[in-house]
């Protein structure tokens, strides 16, 4: 298959097409010839064939554009890669061609208008050539370097090179979570801001507050689709456990009985309709309840199931099921819903570049019961780049719920996560009944003056939550007012004045934030230099010199690193120290407030006791996020390091964890190079790793930071596990005050040692990562400057050709109008 055709069919998303143009023979010349006849021969359906037409008539131009104002300097390697086969892992294989900087197709389907990001980055595209042209080219080149140095001797140096290249591919997924409550507009500003009509369920079925969906581009095909993804049978076989031990021992729930799970009867209803109240959970276990969804039962941990349709309208319609709930049909008859079987959907849109390398996920607000969709949840949210708060704009600064979301969630989006930016989302920003008789003009000038209010309360309540400002500055807080409806038809409002536009240029920003195809081609030009270098570079005397300097240089700055470290490591030993104390000071006072809670009944506190115990210390109120004693227990831990943790561990990307030690870490390959030229071929290969091997610890450094973070509260849970087993065990008369009693003991024994314990495995946990940190450093720069200064390169083969055109092309990238590399 051609190679030229197979990547322009995968980047235009017609990857299913392949096949066909494989039968017809269509290589790159005949693939420029393809007339409109040709074309529907092998695009029968005409919106695909419109589509297809439409890019190829732009490709067309841009080649037109590129013979008349530069040379061909990618014609020769398209053809040699033609013959190639993919290397593992694929460099050619990825189906978006790299994340767009230069040049933004700003279609949206469905969408009234091209969005401003799009216009505005079409002006900044390199003249003649996109990006994704010089991608798909530099990818064609490395995979013919690579299969020259397959051909020749294996050496140690030739698979650290084939090794670096394979490595070249990289992906950054960068997820916005979307919170709100029901009715507040999520799906209908999703559908808006992704320019799709339909395709989230929105509307009067109620939504289900459990189901998280993802919302990403389906970069095969050009069918929507939805893979659904259930929890375990295990996982549904503890809920029906739990209903059948809890929800009928006879008790009735009273007043105040908040206990977690206690929306487990509406979840079973909604499965079941009513007839569940009358059965065993083995009954409840048969298959005949899942006959629409045989994946559930699947002997594997968890099934998945895959619908596929033509339109965004149909997959909406069947999603319904899956994650909404509602108990009778129009004619009121009874209704399956299968929400509370759902651990997630992820919902794949074809041609959107919005969402090419963005995630879009509805999230619940709070957690969840089930274990696996709890686990998910907070893997999302620590996970998420920024997170839009939606909520309407009657009731945006008061809106109890949807602050309660933020404020809970912002340890773990924060210092426990890696969110950078809040949106605080007002929708429905285009009406109000009050404005029914008033003239257009009126209502535009009420919607602007309404807007401009809603801000300012907005940003006014948000300076006055300090739990939440311990995690998120003001610069990080931004607060947008929108109309999906006006949007859309533009009856009142213009689509600027709807703000759906700037969050369209927000996620267009999100999506090149780090370009693939800049630092795939910094990093082949790096690779490619080495090559060249090495085989052409025989300067003896000059390369021993160097190759000490740079030795001397990696000592030097691997002490600088050790040092900042450990300084770091003393700081966070301090605020420790004094949380402990606090901690061992008022452990009691708050193990109080959560076993004597004010206005519980001793009945119903008893229910909520035993759950907390039976889940390690886990409670969930309802509409409220789920949260632990060992939360509470921990909380002076946390609060004597969230400021040190903030700093240290920013989530802002312009901001550098370790106080910029690391940024500021340098082999001085510039400095170098100036002074000797005759190996400035290696010295740049090197200037790429220093770089790549950057990127790489900041990656892990985000990683590790969360496990870092969240060790102090599961430190205590591993602490606290005896006494919750031992109080889970107690049944009959005096079960309250057994259970009571036993996690009191158990606090007061152990708080000498337990908070000492936390403080111990989070200190090991920062040095375990200033390990790393060193050991990677180290080895990857030892061994690169090594091999490029030390080794034997006679069996190196001949990419004088390869490293011009790959130059050439970062030439281009680097002198574009879009920024430095």
């Amino acid at each position: 298959m051609d190679e030229f055709v197979c990547n322009k069919l995968r980047e235009w998303n017609f990857g299913e097409l392949i096949q066909k143009f494989e039968e017809e023979e269509i290589d790159k010349e005949s693939f420029y010839c393809l007339d409109d006849q040709e074309i529907k021969d092998l695009i029968p359906k005409a919106g695909p064939r419109l589509k297809f037409k439409k890019r190829l008539e732009r490709l067309k131009a841009e080649q037109n554009a590129t013979e008349d104002k530069m040379p061909d300097v990618s014609a020769h390697e398209s053809e040699e890669a033609a013959e190639s086969v993919q290397v593992g892992p694929s460099t050619s294989g990825t189906s978006d061609g790299g994340k767009r900087r230069l040049d933004v197709q700003g279609e949206l389907t469905g969408s009234p208008q091209q969005s401003p990001a799009g216009k505005r980055r079409r002006d900044k595209k390199l003249p003649a050539y996109s990006e994704k042209i010089i991608l798909a080219d530099v990818k064609g080149i490395m995979e013919h370097v690579y299969r020259k140095l397959k051909n020749e001797e294996k050496t140690k140096l030739n698979n650290f090179l084939k090794a670096k290249i394979g490595d070249l591919e990289t992906e950054k997924r960068e997820l916005v979570g979307v919170f709100g409550q029901t009715g507040a507009g999520k799906s209908s500003l999703i559908n808006a801001v992704i320019g799709v009509k339909n395709l989230l369920p929105s509307g009067d079925v109620r939504a289900c507050t459990s189901v998280m969906i993802k919302v990403e581009a389906n970069t095969k095909n050009s069918k929507f689709e939805a893979e659904i993804e259930f929890i375990s049978k295990e996982d549904w076989k503890d809920e029906l456990w739990y209903v059948d031990r809890i929800l009928k021992d006879g008790a009735q729930k009273e007043e105040g009985d908040d206990y977690g799970g206690g929306d487990t009867g509406e979840k079973l209803t909604a499965v079941y309709g009513e007839e569940w109240k009358n059965m065993s959970p083995d009954d409840l276990m048969d298959k005949k309840w899942f006959k629409e969804i045989p994946e559930f039962l699947q002997n594997r941990e968890e099934g998945k199931k895959i619908l596929t349709f033509e339109s965004a309208r149909e997959l909406s319609a069947k999603l319904v099921k899956y994650t909404k709930s509602d108990s009778t049909g129009q004619d009121g008859d009874i209704k399956r819903f299968y929400w509370p079987l759902i651990k997630c959907v992820t919902v794949r849109v074809p041609h959107n570049d919005l969402l090419q390398h963005v995630t879009l996920v509805d999230l619940p607000g709070n957690g969840d019961y089930n274990k696996s969709r709890d686990k998910m949840w907070k893997e999302i949210v620590g996970c998420c780049s920024t997170v839009w708060i939606v909520t309407e704009i009657k009731r945006a600064a008061s809106d109890a719920e949807a602050w309660d979301i933020l404020e809970n969630a912002s340890s773990l989006m924060g210092n426990g996560g890696e969110c950078q930016q809040v949106h605080f989302i007002c929708t429905k920003s285009d009406y109000s009944p009050e404005w029914e008789d008033k003239s257009a003009a009126e209502v535009r000038a009420a919607i602007f003056k309404r807007n401009r209010e809603a801000k300012e309360a907005v940003m006014t309540n948000f300076r006055k939550k300090r739990k939440i400002n311990k995690h998120f500055s003001e610069e990080c807080f931004k607060v947008f007012t929108v109309s999906s409806k006006e949007f859309l038809k533009r009856k009142r409002l213009e689509p600027e004045d709807t703000e759906i536009p700037k969050l369209q240029e927000f996620l267009q920003e999100l999506d090149d934030s780090h370009s693939d195809t800049v630092n795939y081609v910094f990093g082949a030009l790096g690779i490619i230099s080495l090559i060249h270098g090495a085989r052409y570079s025989k300067v003896a005397g000059q390369t021993e010199r160097v190759h000490t300097q740079l030795q001397t240089t990696l000592r030097e700055e691997l002490d600088k690193i050790r040092k900042a470290l450990g300084e770091v490591y003393m700081d966070f030993k301090k605020c420790l120290t004094e949380g402990v104390e606090k901690s061992k000071d008022s452990c009691e006072k708050k193990l109080n407030s959560i076993l004597f809670p004010r206005r519980a009944s001793g009945s119903a506190f008893h229910k909520t006791l035993k759950y907390v115990v039976e889940n390690n210390g886990t409670y969930k109120q309802k509409k409220r996020r789920q949260e632990t004693m060992n939360e509470k227990l921990s909380s002076h831990l946390t609060d004597s390091i969230d400021e040190k943790f903030r700093k240290t561990f920013p989530n802002e990307r312009q901001c550098e964890p370790f106080n910029g030690v690391i940024k500021a870490f340098s082999l001085q390959t510039e400095r170098l190079i100036q002074q000797n030229k005759a190996v400035e071929l290696q010295l740049t290969f090197l200037k790429t790793e220093e770089e790549k091997i950057k990127t790489k610890l900041n990656k892990l450094i985000r990683e590790r930071k969360k496990m870092i973070y969240g060790s102090l509260v599961q430190t205590i849970e591993d602490c606290m596990k005896s006494c919750y087993e031992k109080a889970a065990t107690f049944s009959g008369p005096g079960t309250l005050d057994n259970m009571r009693s036993t996690v009191e003991c158990h606090v007061r024994g152990s708080k000498n040692i337990m908070f000492e314990q936390a403080k111990k495995v989070l200190l090991q946990n920062l040095k375990n990562l200033e390990g790393e940190i060193l050991k990677m450093l180290n080895k990857t720069l030892t061994e690169s400057v090594e091999l490029s200064f030390k080794m034997d390169h006679s069996t190196i083969p001949d990419v004088s050709g390869e490293y011009d055109l790959v130059k050439k092309h970062y030439d281009m990238l680097k002198s574009s109008p879009e920024g430095e590399i």
